[in-house]
């Protein structure tokens, strides 16, 4: 196995278990103790995990969130296969806002084919994908949030109300059939709030891994939302359930 692929193991694990022991993990992924801390030891140096006494875990903000989604393209392959859905539910010369994200840059990365749209956006990444590509780009003005390379913005910066979004591309930290769509940072939450508020149709776009995860603060519930475009990676009972609340655009 490459160092590459046993690094990404290493984060999809802690994913799974806020704490795992060198022991444990050495076991699990089948190689010497001197190869583990090697991984270990570079994931550390790329700022990705913390190491403790016989373990380690993964790399937090003060507020909780994790840094990993920036640094390295977690569950990159159903992020694109998003992507490849949701641009089939753009038409050219829509007015669209995609949310900061990685799931929405690869939707960002995929828009050649279309023509004349508008694309509103508070994702720094975003808009240096599409800036050159012929559309028209309207950034939402306010403080930049570094961590995630996106602008949280508020009414006395932005006029929301003059805005005409068509489809509006939200993303998430949580997806929870009881506590409904959540996110770590209360600006971002902010911000989505209002734009689901004003858009005429709202797609959250979110991988399979969100499924069941309850995070700092609630964006909406599934009812103020009108589809969800998710990865296949689906349990049945995952897909029953996600019916009941919300269609469901799956790859």
């Amino acid at each position: 196995m490459l160092p590459t692929e046993r690094r990404r193991q290493i984060i999809h694990k802690l994913e799974e278990n806020d704490f795992l022991k060198l022991k444990s993990l050495q076991q699990y992924l089948d190689i010497s103790m001197e190869t583990l801390r090697r991984d270990v030891q570079q994931l550390v140096k790329d700022d990705l995990i913390t190491k403790e006494y016989g373990g380690i875990r993964l790399k937090k903000e003060n507020h909780g969130e994790s840094l990993i989604e920036q640094r390295l393209d977690l569950n990159l392959d159903k992020k694109e296969m998003i992507a490849k859905k949701a641009i089939k539910e753009i038409n050219d010369g829509d007015c669209i806002f995609l949310d900061s994200g990685s799931t929405t840059l690869q939707i960002a990365k995929n828009l050649d084919q279309h023509e004349n749209l508008t694309i509103i956006t508070n994702s720094i990444p975003v808009m240096l994908e599409i800036i050159d590509r012929g559309h028209t780009v309207i950034s939402i003005g306010g403080k930049v949030r570094k961590s995630e390379h996106s602008i949280t913005s508020f009414d006395f910066l932005f006029n929301f109300d003059r805005l005409n979004i068509e489809k509006a591309f939200i993303c998430c930290s949580g997806i929870d059939f009881e506590h409904g769509i959540t996110d770590y940072d209360l600006e971002e939450i902010q911000t989505r709030r209002k734009i689901i508020s004003i858009s005429k149709q709202k797609y959250l776009t979110a991988d399979s891994s969100k499924i069941g995860k309850v995070v700092t603060g609630k964006i909406c519930d599934f009812e103020e939302l009108d589809y969800l475009i998710c990865d296949d990676d689906l349990t049945q009972d995952q897909k029953k359930q996600l019916n009941k609340k919300i269609e469901l655009i799956s790859v």
